[in-house]
């Protein structure tokens, strides 16, 4: 059992604790810390935790730090945690800048404890469901579109939306990014509250991502398309499909969807798919115990530090490019 503690008490760490309850045959919440006085008695009522006066005290009691407080005090908290020998959740983006995220991962190497980056779309299972079956995509289109809410403004759509995609692309290529174009625009805040980015990989593969945060309806959508394959995943809906593509031999099935190719190019035939999604499942419970099992079992989180330092490194460099646009 892994003694866990949440700094953070907010909309999304409360879902942590929630989550973390569930998990109690491997967690035991020992409690939370959030520095606003009315959080820590509404919070500790309602789930019946210790609220803890500072983040040393808490750091001390467990074995485990789950970091969901505003991206600005990531590395501090990160940092007092690593510095203890904790291990770590860490929400994203991993840090505020890129020298803190270098600084995590020298930090925890030095500890030798697990560190683990909350991207969670990786742990969405529409994507869980078929990643093993994205194989070298030459074209990824994203999506993600999400209706107005002041409460993600302080930040860029970019590291508050498209990081998210921008995690997902870099696991699905494996591949180091040689380019990126990227455009714009500030509509009812002071950052962009509508971006497009186009990466081009070093593989030849080409990636095309556009997040909002002012849109009139909410999307999460990405498609990959490669060799004979297209796939869709749409993490909104927890839906996923896969049409593959294959060379028809002998007679053709007269029931089947086929392409003709052409004079003496002979035919296609065309599969569709739709993977069996896992009932119940829920992402931030996934990723929680996903952690754990790396701590019990010594092996590398499934989003590192590392993950996390390299699509902090593509955000930023997208808001460098987006710099000069009249916004």
């Amino acid at each position: 059992m892994l003694k866990i503690g949440v700094l953070g008490a907010g909309h999304l760490g409360k879902i942590h604790i929630k989550c973390l309850r569930e998990l109690k045959d491997i967690y035991e919440v020992v409690g939370f810390y959030d520095p606003d006085p009315e959080k820590q008695q509404s919070v500790s009522e309602e789930f019946g935790l210790t609220a803890y006066d500072t983040i040393e005290g808490i750091i001390a009691d467990v074995d485990v730090v789950d970091i969901v407080t505003p991206t600005l005090s990531h590395y501090e908290c990160a940092q007092t945690a690593l510095r203890a020998s904790k291990h770590v959740f860490i929400e994203k983006p991993i840090t505020n800048t890129l020298d803190e995220a270098k600084s995590l991962i020298r930090l925890s190497e030095e500890a030798n404890v697990k560190v683990q980056v909350g991207h969670v779309e990786r742990f969405n299972p529409a994507y869980t469901t078929i990643k093993d079956k994205i194989q070298q995509p030459q074209f990824i289109e994203s999506h993600r579109l999400a209706q107005f809410n002041p409460r993600g403004t302080d930040v860029s759509v970019v590291l508050d939306l498209m990081i998210h995609d921008i995690d997902v692309v870099l696991a699905a290529t494996g591949a180091n990014v040689k380019k990126i174009s990227a455009s714009g625009v500030a509509v009812v805040s002071e950052t962009p509250d509508i971006a497009n980015a186009r990466l081009e990989f070093d593989n030849g593969c080409v990636a095309n991502l556009t997040a909002s945060r002012i849109s009139l309806k909410n999307m999460r959508k990405c498609r990959f398309f490669q060799r004979d394959a297209y796939i869709a995943v749409d993490f909104l809906k927890r839906e996923s499909e896969i049409v593959r593509m294959k060379a028809v031999e002998g007679e053709a099935d007269p029931f089947a969807v086929t392409i003709d190719l052409g004079e003496g190019k002979g035919s296609k035939e065309i599969f569709f798919e739709k993977p069996q999604i896992p009932e119940n499942s829920n992402a931030i419970r996934d990723e929680l115990a996903s952690l754990a099992r790396s701590i019990k079992n010594d092996t590398t989180p499934e989003v590192t530090v590392s993950d996390g330092y390299r699509a902090l490194d593509v955000a930023h460099q997208i808001l460098e490019k987006l710099e000069g646009i009249a916004l």
